[in-house]
Formats: structure tokens, sequence, C-alpha cells
């Protein structure tokens, strides 16, 4: 299947969807939510995908937490503030193409069955490295303390890690 992509960030493109939604990720890449249980949780203050919903399933949208508005804490899980402006990304070069909005683009896209092996590579690698919150989490924080590193729950949960440890 093929997937046409217009909106505000990215025209003209396509891509094919390789393998079935949520099927055959890499052996290294075990996330632990879907990005519609992410989306229904909570996560990027309600401010992502928000103008692209139509290259993704309706289904991931039917109870998400998005704001219509600027980015709004409340839409987030864990109630704080969870994202840093793009223009930083872009600066750090966290920002890889052909993803414009960054490493849950990638996910979403990967999720449903898009294969890039040199840009996944590079994204599975980034996602393990983020494992190392979870390790803080677990250090400095009672078992399940949520009130605990709050932000570091909420930016697992963003990179499709439990953070309800």
């Amino acid at each position: 299947m093929t997937v046409f992509v217009n909106d505000k960030m990215q025209r003209n493109y396509t891509y094919e969807l390789s393998e079935p939604e949520g099927e055959n990720f890499a052996d290294d890449f075990k996330p632990e939510f879907s990005p519609q249980k992410m989306l229904e949780l909570g996560v990027f203050e309600g401010k992502y995908l928000n103008d692209c919903r139509g290259e993704f399933p309706k289904s991931w949208f039917e109870n998400a937490k998005l704001s219509l508005g600027d980015g709004d804490i409340n839409c987030n899980f864990f109630k704080v503030k969870s994202r840093l402006p793009l223009s930083l990304w872009q600066r750090k070069g966290w920002i890889i193409d052909p993803d414009p909005r960054g490493w849950f683009q990638w996910y979403c896209r990967y999720y449903r069955g898009r294969r890039i092996p040199e840009v996944d590579d590079i994204q599975i690698k980034r996602w393990r490295s983020f494992k190392r919150h979870q390790a803080q989490i677990i250090k400095n924080c009672l078992p399940y303390d949520l009130d605990c590193r709050k932000k570091q729950r909420q930016a697992l949960l963003q990179w499709a890690y439990n953070p309800f440890i």
C-alpha cells in the first residue's frame, strides 16, 4: 500500500507500507506502547500530528488527548510541559529525513509498516539510548510513585517506554 502525504510540513511525500501494522519490528526494537495508546494516554501536550491525521488510522485519534490550540500540559498524562521547539530539534540534528516532525512521526510510520533500513537503524538506536531514563526512575523513586520524576516519566511515555514503574 502506498501512503500519500500532504500536510503543513511535508508535501508530495509518498511511502510504501511493506509490513503488517504493528508487526515485524527489528529484533532490538520492542516499544511498550503503540502510537494509538500513547495518544490516548496523553503525549506532546496534545499538539502532535494534529494537521496530518489523514495519514494515520482514524482509530488512533478517537480517544486521543489533543489540543486544538497551543500545546496544553493538561493533555499530557503527567500534566507537565514536555515539548521542546522544533527549531531546537533541528539545530541539534535530531530530525532525520524523511520525518520532519521527529522520532514519534518516524515511529508512527514504522508501526504502520514503512521500512527504511538506514533511517530505522538510527531511530532505533536513539530509542534504545532513551531507556537510561527508566533506570533513573528505578534508582530514585519508590515503585509506582507516579509523582516522582514526572517530567522523566512523561518523556518515557513519549518514547514508547513504560513510565508506570
